[in-house]
């Protein structure tokens, strides 16, 4: 069972660390998958606590939920908010796939609507036993090409040159509700040989606005291999992104790539943490991804 939240944590003032759920999103069976807090109440507390809070839970996001009435028709949504332990996010998708697991937990299966600071988005959410399936309806995807001087700092950053990059899918910056640099790199190896300094990759992806870094390599046309730099959220690595495979497919879909509809995508590999993502991609440009997953309640001993 999901632990709820503490009486007392509708009380900002009241709210600690223990009263946040521990879910891994984007599981491999029992196994793997990345962590995200889940914080359930009747109110939002502020943004500072919110801040404090993920600070202290430390994983790279937290999301904080409290219902509230939409503006046609009386209908209910969820108001939102993704704090990593540096700063606030506009979206993400691991957390949402872990609200989605708690939300349905507590209130049963179904679909949920949640309200963004700058999207209105759904998770749906299904008990399966000790796990929980959940996929999330992204918010709207674009993608341009990306500058090559921003290109060549990050291919730097990384220990890359431009002989590692799959020409088939160019550099790109892609939005999935926030903003992601894509590098396609030509073969498992260049991926798993992916290296960085923190402190190096804040100040770029601060400087570009950027929330993530994806490197992918491409198995098949269906089957991605990924890792996700966070370093603008203080997390060197994201073991599962489910923002950053909502912004590569929507990318892919933009580029003409023969998706057929789907992709997988296998992340955390090197981290020792293997999450498994999949996404499904309408025709329509622009138009929402469905990022669907497994979630696992974590253990708090």
């Amino acid at each position: 069972m999901l632990r709820s939240a503490h009486p007392a944590a509708t009380d900002p003032a009241a709210i600690d660390p223990a009263d946040i759920l521990r879910i891994a999103a984007f599981s491999d069976g029992d196994s793997g998958g990345n962590p995200a807090g889940v914080w359930i109440g009747d109110a939002l507390p502020p943004a500072a606590q919110m801040q404090a809070l993920a600070h202290a839970i430390g994983f790279s996001e937290t999301a904080f939920a409290a219902p509230q009435d939409t503006a046609a028709g009386g209908g209910k949504a969820w108001r939102v908010r993704y704090f990593s332990p540096e700063s606030e996010v506009p979206f993400c998708g691991h957390a949402t796939i872990a609200l989605g697991a708690a939300l349905a937990r507590r209130f049963g299966d179904g679909r949920y609507d949640l309200a963004l600071n700058a999207a209105a988005i759904s998770v749906e959410g299904r008990v399966e036993g000790a796990r929980v399936a959940a996929s999330l309806q992204s918010p709207p995807t674009r993608s341009g090409p990306a500058p090559g001087a921003l290109v060549e700092a990050a291919l730097a950053l990384f220990g890359y040159t431009r002989a590692d990059l799959d020409e088939r899918i160019p550099p790109a910056l892609a939005h999935g509700g926030a903003d992601h640099l894509v590098l396609a790199l030509n073969s498992r190896a260049a991926l798993a040989r992916m290296a960085y300094e923190l402190d190096a990759g804040r100040r770029l992806m601060n400087a570009h606005g950027l929330v993530t870094v994806v490197l992918a390599w491409a198995e098949t046309p269906q089957r991605f291999h990924t890792r996700n730099p966070f370093a603008s959220g203080g997390v060197l690595e994201d073991p599962a992104t489910g923002a950053g495979t909502a912004a590569l497919a929507g990318y892919l879909r933009d580029l003409g790539w023969p998706h057929g509809g789907h992709i997988d995508v296998v992340q955390g590999e090197d981290m020792g943490m293997r999450s498994r993502l999949g996404a499904d991609i309408p025709p329509e440009p622009g138009a929402s991804i469905r990022v669907s997953g497994s979630a696992r309640t974590m253990s708090t001993t």
